[in-house]
């Protein structure tokens, strides 16, 4: 598929099919997914694929404590609580259908134990290189080296037909979780990516702020245009 199309159809799906997704796919995805950039090419990423059900009921246990957390205050029009994958959540449930994207999020949490494969993304931090740790605010640099991996894992995934949610609830539960999966004390949790087949279509539009909005020149009182 063209790059284009799984950038713009790449959603965060909420519900999945039973059917396991080959090794085979994750594999290729891990093969493109590695080109990720990061800084003075370290390589600090490492995915571990979870399908043991036991160790996804576990993993679920956990997840839906801070979900249901979030949910109450989102039900009650507290919309600024952010949760999962950030910000971009809090903006989906306020500026489309509400009820139906919260109710949606919900139903994934409610079966994140029974999605077909939970990959926790790792990172050793000390092959990542933040450059903002002493301006005084919580350092975000070093995702750098971290997120753009995943992002290509994602997108790797979709042009293979499998789509894919990712939350950083989990990460609350980093000592939990590497006890669980026997995750090195160097390595850490940066993200947990739920994959499976959908069991709808792939939209053909997502919502997104307009290019006018997010993107300036020279200035932000200038937004960037077509020309």
């Amino acid at each position: 598929m063209e790059l284009i199309e799984a950038m713009r159809s790449q959603n965060a799906c909420r519900y999945y099919r039973p059917d396991p997704v080959p090794e085979g796919v994750f594999y290729a995805a891990v093969e493109a997914a590695r080109f990720g950039p990061q800084g003075g090419n370290r390589q600090p990423v490492r995915f571990l694929i979870v399908t043991d059900v036991d160790k996804k009921r576990q993993l679920a246990e956990w997840y839906l404590v801070p979900w249901k957390a979030y949910f109450a205050a989102a039900s009650a029009g507290e919309e600024s609580l952010t949760a999962g994958s950030g910000d971009e959540k809090a903006t989906t449930i306020t500026m489309t259908n509400p009820h139906k994207a919260l109710a949606d999020a919900d139903n994934f949490a409610d079966h994140f134990g029974e999605h077909p494969a939970i990959v926790v993304v790792l990172a050793d931090i000390a092959n990542t290189h933040p450059t903002d740790t002493d301006l005084g605010r919580l350092s975000i640099v070093g995702g750098a080296s971290v997120y753009p991996a995943a992002q290509n894992f994602c997108l790797a995934l979709r042009d293979q037909g499998v789509a894919t949610t990712l939350t950083t609830l989990l990460c609350m539960y980093e000592p939990q979780v590497k006890e669980l999966l026997g995750i090195p004390e160097e390595l850490s949790t940066a993200a947990f990516i739920v994959a499976g087949y959908p069991v709808k279509a792939f939209p053909t539009k997502l919502f997104r702020r307009p290019v006018e909005e997010i993107a300036f020149l020279n200035g932000l009182d200038r937004p960037l245009t077509k020309g």
